[in-house]
């Protein structure tokens, strides 16, 4: 008979081996898209605790050439430095088996499936705590420059006039797109993007639906990058799509050492008996040229996930043509 039993389906006749997974809806391509990368120096800084770290910098240094004719005096320009601050986070995560299912529902095995899914759940945090940094320093008003909002639907030339306009001559510095599939929908029947294409082994060429490419850049679609939807009425507006745009690196990563970073516990009692699995990181994602401030209240030892998202704790430290970072907001 079909019901369920200690939150899981459970039918004799259909489910007496083996569990189906739930499809993982969440993409993650954007962490291994070479956009974020590990740094080992800012490892090292981190290796000892805190949750902070300051990486000095040299301002770039301009001599003045003076003329040389014997008469003139020879002026100087000293250099000089900077420094730019990261935060640490940390976060924990538990799961549980209830041990009866095991007994229950012959060829169950909860806790195996749970340890299968550990990675790829931390992997879902760290995408949306990148995607919460990314909008944070978007919003920072030294990078201004850098989002381009337009009122109209995208266009075959916006992505390149917009890197263009917020990075000038170091505009080949971009690499990646990251959209909405609204976005990439539309530029495919624009035939702006283009699928990657093999040859299979009968010799007929495919598209690769997973690897695609506008105007020169990788793109990643993903429903999680930032979009408003489109409001009715009297101030009706259409539907906006944010893409960003960014550069290879341009996203530091590195793990701070944690004591106990997996653990597993037993309570023989609880529901006849309990199986526990425990996770735990300390790690610090980054974006290359920015400085991230304490907030003055509600701070702990680890930063929350609003605070990392928060425009106000984030500061530009470098040049704005050298942050290889654009956010386009567009129609489609």
């Amino acid at each position: 008979m079909a019901g369920t039993f200690l939150n899981f389906p459970f039918d004799e006749d259909i489910f007496k081996m083996y569990w189906e997974a739930e499809p993982d809806l969440v993409k993650t391509e954007l962490l291994n898209s070479g956009s974020m990368v590990e740094d080992a120096a800012i490892a090292q800084l981190i290796a000892n605790g805190s949750d902070t770290y300051t990486a000095p910098f040299y301002k770039l240094l301009n001599g003045s050439a003076v003329n040389y004719d014997g008469k003139t005096d020879i002026t100087t320009v000293e250099a000089a430095g900077d420094s730019a601050s990261g935060v640490v986070f940390g976060r924990a995560m538990g799961f549980a088996e209830t041990e009866f299912v095991r007994a229950f529902n012959s060829g169950a095995n909860p806790m195996q499936y749970i340890a299968s899914r550990v990675a790829p759940s931390w992997n879902h945090f760290r995408q949306k705590t990148l995607l919460g940094v990314l909008g944070a320093v978007a919003g920072v008003p030294a990078i201004s420059s850098h989002v381009i909002a337009k009122d109209a639907a995208i266009e075959e030339t916006t992505l390149g006039d917009a890197t263009v306009k917020a990075l000038g001559d170091n505009a080949d510095s971009i690499s990646l797109a990251f959209m909405h599939s609204a976005v990439a929908n539309k530029l495919a029947n624009m035939e702006i993007l283009k699928y990657a294409v093999y040859t299979d082994a009968q010799g007929i060429e495919r598209q690769n639906r997973k690897i695609a490419y506008v105007n020169g850049l990788l793109v990643i679609v993903d429903d999680n990058a930032p979009m408003t939807a489109a409001t009715s009425g009297s101030s009706a507006k259409p539907a906006t799509y944010t893409t960003y745009l960014l550069g290879s690196g341009f996203i530091r990563h590195a793990a701070a050492p944690v004591p106990v970073s997996v653990e597993v516990s037993r309570d023989p009692a609880k529901n006849g008996g309990m199986n526990y699995l425990y996770t735990r990181i300390r790690e610090t994602i980054h974006p290359n040229g920015f400085s991230f401030t304490k907030p003055k209240s509600g701070y702990t030892s680890s930063p929350t996930d609003a605070q990392l998202a928060d425009k106000a704790n984030w500061s530009l430290k470098a040049d704005a043509k050298s942050v290889p970072f654009v956010a386009v907001t567009t129609q489609v």
